[in-house]
């Protein structure tokens, strides 16, 4: 398993329902803990204790502290999209003819149905949204777009653009970027 923070679709859960003010500052400690789960979250307790200088205990309460507080949002497995046949990946970019609540809502309800949409993201911009899509190949890719995406009520335009190499894929947030907060 690998940690990773992510913004789910259903609700946003990065901060498990906390403001970012409300959040207790970050030293050192958390910072290392983090970094090392964001590179391999079955690292043992022990391990992890050994490599932050913690006791056993203390590094439990830690990872509690962490966890209740929303700096970790969840554990994962990432798995490789490409050993399953999910060959293509794709960035699809919506426009919708009305910005209505119930339209808008009603695209992001429709969106989170379906499993191919990994991530959407609301923008400024040209575009309301952007999609990050895995698809099996060009076929599946149409239906996607054809008989789903664009079938949704109010959905104006759409552009696909597929990708032809992935350069940098990571889940790791830049952690050593994050100053402490006083």
């Amino acid at each position: 398993m690998t940690y990773t923070w992510r913004h789910n679709l259903s609700k946003n859960q990065t901060t498990k329902g906390k403001n970012s003010e409300s959040l207790k500052p970050l030293d050192e400690k958390d910072r290392l803990v983090l970094c090392l789960l964001q590179e391999n979250s079955r690292i043992t307790h022990a391990e992890l204790a050994r490599q932050v200088n913690l006791t056993a205990p203390g590094l439990q309460k830690r990872l509690k502290k962490l966890e209740e507080s929303g700096f970790i949002d969840r554990y994962v497995t990432l798995v490789n999209r490409e050993a399953l046949g999910l060959d293509l990946l794709c960035f699809t970019q919506v426009t919708l003819a009305h910005h209505q609540p119930e339209c808008v809502g009603h695209f992001c309800e429709r969106v989170k149905e379906l499993p191919e949409v990994l991530e959407c993201h609301h923008l400024t911009g040209e575009f309301d949204y952007l999609l990050k899509v895995v698809v099996t190949n060009h076929q599946h890719l149409e239906r996607l777009l054809t008989e789903k995406i664009t079938q949704i009520p109010g959905v104006d335009k759409v552009r696909t653009s597929i990708v032809l190499n992935e350069i940098k894929a990571s889940t790791s947030l830049p952690l050593g970027e994050v100053e402490a907060r006083k």
